[in-house]
């Protein structure tokens, strides 16, 4: 097998700015293409975050490290554990890897990776929500306004202005559905309380995403799970499975992206271990191209909800694959009939 690496600078339609971040407009990300010896080529992507401590560079050393002779699509497992022995690998990496294994294993089989999986895909099923990051409450109105066609908005929290955010996003669009992010900004569980009761007061709050910092102590968590007038979503706090039985006492649902939990495959099985412990689910992104954005719409029958934006906004996506017109995922125009169903512009 042999590994070509495509690197991509993104353009985002608008400076993109998270509680914590410093914001950009720029974003940085490699896609694999895993390549077997009948010619079958297997696409990933590695979407490294700063929130995680891993950086573009940082992805493309480990790739270059990497000796991928010994994969192969017809053993993901043994793949992944032979994958393990370059440690340390960075989850971002993991991820492009996996997925990559994952869409050429699904062309071998002949189909699209949600039959793959035996889960299949529902049209006209899942709504995935439109993202607002932090920003000026006059940009912020303009962001509201243009994304008009998408039927539920997410609003970054977690900052000084997000009493007058909401306010610009109500001022725009008074009654459309809002999942609230904090992103870890909200330092204290009586802060967070505080800011719950608030939002709760909106009426049109589906729920909250990680309202505590992920280092905060699991009474405090569960403190606020017990008392909170929202569902809470942990986010940051859920990576992999193993975040499950923590997830379980202190949220009442979990934020699951394929670059946290490193690919398709883990982020199946966390997903399947999110809905037996009672969570509900929702799979989440960063700034991706179609590559990603479409391996997670693979797994749409796993969840409750879809936060798959990522790739709609940047303004220069150099892929093609699953759709979201008008906030609906859909793989009736995806260029392609099997694996990921995912071709290059």
């Amino acid at each position: 097998m042999k590994l070509k690496l495509h690197t991509h600078q993104l353009q985002l339609a608008h400076k993109w700015k998270i509680a914590g971040g410093q914001g950009s407009k720029m974003n940085e990300v490699v896609v694999v293409e895993l390549i077997d010896g009948d010619g079958v080529a297997g696409f990933g992507e590695a979407a490294p975050a700063a929130t995680y401590k891993e950086t573009p560079a940082m992805v493309l050393e480990f790739y270059k490290r990497l000796d991928v002779s010994g994969f192969s699509f017809d053993d993901i497992p043994g793949s992944m554990a032979r994958l393990e022995t370059f440690a340390p690998v960075p989850s971002a990496a993991r991820c492009g890897i996996n997925t990559a294994l994952v869409d050429g294993a699904a062309k071998r089989a002949g189909k699209a990776i949600y039959d793959y999986y035996n889960l299949g895909f529902r049209e006209n099923q899942h709504v995935t929500s439109f993202t607002i990051g932090l920003d000026t409450p006059q940009i912020i109105r303009e962001k509201v306004a243009a994304a008009a066609h998408y039927p539920v908005l997410k609003l970054k929290t977690g900052d000084a202005r997000d009493r007058e955010n909401l306010a610009a996003v109500r001022s725009v669009a008074p009654t459309k559905p809002v999942r609230a992010d904090a992103n870890e900004g909200w330092k204290t569980k009586e802060h967070a309380m505080e800011m719950l009761e608030w939002l709760a007061a909106d009426g049109n709050i589906q729920f909250v995403e990680q309202p505590l910092p992920r280092t905060a102590s699991r009474e405090d968590f569960i403190w606020l799970r017990e008392r909170s007038p929202l569902p809470l979503y942990g986010d940051e706090s859920c990576h992999t499975v193993k975040d499950i039985p923590f997830c379980a006492e202190c949220f009442h649902g979990v934020n699951v992206k394929l670059v946290k939990t490193g690919g398709l495959s883990m982020a199946h099985d966390t997903l399947q271990a999110a809905r037996k412990a009672g969570l509900k689910t929702m799979i989440g992104c960063m700034i991706e191209t179609s590559v990603l954005i479409t391996a997670a719409a693979h797994l749409a029958e796993l969840t409750d909800h879809m936060d798959v934006d990522g790739n709609i906004l940047i303004t220069n996506d150099p892929y093609l694959g699953a759709t979201s017109k008008n906030g609906m995922l859909s793989f009736t125009h995806a260029p392609e009939p099997i694996g990921l169903r995912v071709a290059l512009r």
